[in-house]
């Protein structure tokens, strides 16, 4: 039996796309064990993976990230990202790897599936492959490995070719690197090296790239091609498959019946809380087109005021059977709700700049599946215009359609495990 240990930091968002992986390991016979926050217990052996707890020093609650890290608030720009990768991230770092080494000397494994922003993970890069079980990184957010043929991970910029590409990358990776993250590395190196035994073999931003492997949750029709990749790449499709849903049908829902575009617009299940950055913009825009406004509030009772006569609105909605009826999305850009429309071949129009949102906007333009409006809060005018061009062109349609072929192919979580035995074959044939 392969024996796999799943790692991540304790915050939703890197959470929920891990759990249906464990899930599908835990289906094909793995044994698996998930080192995560205690708060994520219940969610973690509900997949039937056994849950272990991240020591103290290494969890905090991500609903009140606020008060769990006070030196953040009031922090902008880049002062609030270098804050955020260090305290938040790298520095609970040294806590997660002596856990790691504490689950590894308990019950080896056959391999570590670290995501992205686990510093734990970091932390084996700087051992030599012997001392260390396969090491996998799983990318659940656009792919920031470093190449020469892409920007640097983080500022939303799409490839540019040839050799003028190729300076101007290189140019950015200088100033990201060494002026605007070089802070970050030292520090980060400076943490990790008393468990990690050496330095690390790349940059902290960059560390998966000392992995053996990077499993990224997408197809390839939908990230950036890297001529001189590090590592392997394994594209899987998106972890979210649409599928049956327990969602109850609203009671307008028979409005949605063809005679008019469907335009459905959400600010996804987190960054959700102030409608003005999308949900009313879109809705307010669009209230006198000749098109239904779907709007989902992700869960939450929000309060919109007075709606136009051609706009619906719901918490939560089945989207297995929305997305089939939807003629365009308009979304913050999260990874999961993107490759959603993606797979049902849904154009979008995105407007989301935080967080890993600028990458993932910037590959939806760079793709053709739809335009990016590079900002958080776009204007009514802004939302209306772009769902009207993309209505208008059906290229973006077909962009997405192409996408969705290749999602609808890929193997997704349930191809997690023979990646796995590729890397950690011995101990898995025993």
């Amino acid at each position: 039996m392969t024996s796999i240990l799943i790692c991540s930091t304790p915050v939703i968002g890197h959470i929920a796309p891990i759990l249906p992986v464990a899930q599908a390991l835990v289906a094909a016979g793995a044994d698996v064990r998930f080192l995560t926050g205690a708060k994520y217990r219940d969610e973690v052996e509900a997949t039937g993976a056994r849950f272990l707890p991240l020591p103290a020093e290494a969890d905090f609650d991500d609903a009140a990230i606020d008060e769990a890290f006070p030196g953040r608030v009031g922090l902008t720009g880049p002062a609030a990202i270098k804050y955020d990768l260090v305290e938040i991230f790298f520095r609970p770092g040294p806590a997660q790897l002596a856990a790691v080494d504490a689950a590894l000397a308990a019950e080896p494994a056959d391999a570590v599936l670290a995501e992205s922003m686990f510093a734990g993970g970091a932390g084996l890069t700087m051992r030599p492959r012997g001392s260390r079980p396969a090491l996998l990184n799983l990318g659940i957010i656009p792919l920031g490995l470093a190449s020469r043929d892409t920007a640097p991970f983080g500022l939303g910029i799409p490839p540019l070719r040839g050799p003028l590409g190729v300076l101007r990358n290189r140019a950015l990776a200088f100033v990201a690197n060494r002026l605007i993250f070089g802070s970050v590395h030292r520090e980060a190196e400076r943490l990790l090296a008393p468990l990690g035994g050496a330095s690390l073999p790349t940059h902290v931003m960059n560390w998966y790239a000392a992995t053996d492997a990077v499993l990224q949750f997408t197809v390839e029709e939908f990230e950036y091609p890297r001529s001189d990749a590090a590592v392997p790449i394994h594209f899987l499709g998106p972890v979210s498959r649409s599928g049956a849903s327990q969602v109850a049908l609203p009671e307008w829902w028979d409005d949605l019946d063809g005679s008019r575009p469907v335009v459905h617009v959400t600010q996804g299940t987190i960054a959700n809380g102030d409608p003005e950055e999308l949900l009313l913009p879109t809705i307010r825009g669009l209230a006198d087109d000749d098109v239904i406004v779907v709007a989902s509030t992700g869960g939450r009772a929000l309060d919109l005021g007075p709606l136009p006569s051609n706009t619906r609105v719901a918490q939560y909605l089945p989207y297995d059977e929305l997305l089939a009826r939807t003629d365009v999305m308009v979304t913050n850009g999260g990874y999961g709700g993107v490759h959603f429309a993606l797979r049902n071949g849904v154009p979008l129009v995105v407007a989301g700049m935080t967080e890993d949102k600028a990458e993932v906007s910037a590959r939806v333009a760079w793709s053709g599946a739809g335009i990016n409006l590079r900002t958080n809060r776009p204007s009514a005018d802004e939302v209306a215009g772009a769902v009207r061009r993309v209505l208008a062109d059906p290229g973006y349609a077909a962009a997405s359609e192409r996408i969705g072929q290749s999602i609808r192919r890929a193997p997704g979580v349930e191809g997690v495990l023979d990646i796995v035995r590729r890397y950690a074959p011995e101990r898995a044939a025993q």
